[in-house]
């Protein structure tokens, strides 16, 4: 099966880090888009959007470290897939094209690596958009008791090498195809195409998949720590889009992530995990009215 890819992008290899290559699919031309896909799945998330955006704006979407055809690093300590080297992958990125500064979206894990770039280097990121995320430090604060088990995944993947690989590796297509399922309200937003890529992408991926998760049950955390109890804000306007699990599972969204910045747009919508796919509009016109801010 042909491999899907964005109509009229080009895809190019860049190096980041010692022995590390992002796959990066651009086009267009205009000011600078960056945009980060989620989990189970590929920048091909982003077809629609970067489609759209590609009329005024230069966007570039990468495979992260560990996804899709980039590079999948073995996990020789706990910062090889902790998302401030995620996060810096991503400005070196950008800068390698011939962009130091730039707006950035992220979606899922992408909106978690897109958080802490927005932290770490705030010079680069102009604005930043964040899809169906919380912060890592208030997700698991967040799913305690019975909610944890809407985050079944996240405590699979937080154990120590060997189990989660082992289990999600005997039947990688049974996981992977769960979230795709259970996470969408609108099927026909992932045609067979795009889904068989997704779920072999991920299949070829679990080791790097699962050190991606359990960095965010470590390193993660002390990162988001730190910067929590000195008072570090994100410096740049920053719009969420999320669906209303506040409600569901009890939490404020919309105060967790005030807390992090003092210029917030936060919204509900109604569209299913996979936003960018079912509702692409939105996110484009989102992704545009940030940049205006």
């Amino acid at each position: 099966m042909t491999t899907p890819s964005i109509p009229g992008f080009t895809e190019q290899r860049v190096s980041v880090d010692d022995g590390v290559t992002l796959k990066a699919a651009v086009g267009g031309s205009g000011a600078p888009v960056v945009l980060l896909h989620g989990f189970p799945q590929t920048h091909l998330m982003w077809r629609h959007v970067a489609a759209d955006l590609a009329a005024d704006h230069t966007v570039i979407c990468p495979d992260l470290r560990g996804y899709g055809a980039s590079d999948k690093p073995a996990e020789t300590g706990p910062d090889v897939y902790s998302k401030r080297t995620m996060a810096r992958d991503v400005v070196r990125l950008a800068a390698t094209l011939g962009h130091d500064r730039f707006t950035l979206a992220g979606h899922d894990r992408g909106a978690l690596v897109a958080f802490r770039a927005a932290m770490d280097h705030p010079d680069a990121v102009a604005g930043a958009l964040f899809l169906d995320v919380l912060p890592t430090l208030d997700m698991w604060d967040a799913l305690r008791g019975v909610n944890g088990a809407v985050g079944f995944h996240l405590y699979l993947m937080a154990q120590a090498p060997g189990l989660p690989e082992e289990m999600i590796q005997g039947a990688a297509d049974t996981f992977f195809s769960y979230f795709l399922d259970a996470w969408t309200k609108d099927p026909d937003a992932l045609p067979a195409d795009v889904r068989a890529h997704y779920l072999a992408a991920s299949a070829a991926a679990v080791p790097s998949i699962v050190a991606d998760y359990r960095a965010s049950a470590g390193v993660d955390v002390g990162h988001d720590t730190i910067d929590k109890e000195s008072g570090h804000k994100l410096a740049m306007p920053v719009t969420v889009l999320q669906q209303d699990w506040g409600a569901a599972l009890g939490y404020h969204a919309q105060g967790l992530w005030a807390a992090w910045t003092d210029d917030l747009r936060h919204q509900t919508v109604s569209c299913g995990h996979f936003m960018a796919e079912e509702d692409p509009q939105l996110i484009a016109s989102e992704i545009r009215a940030l940049t205006d801010r």
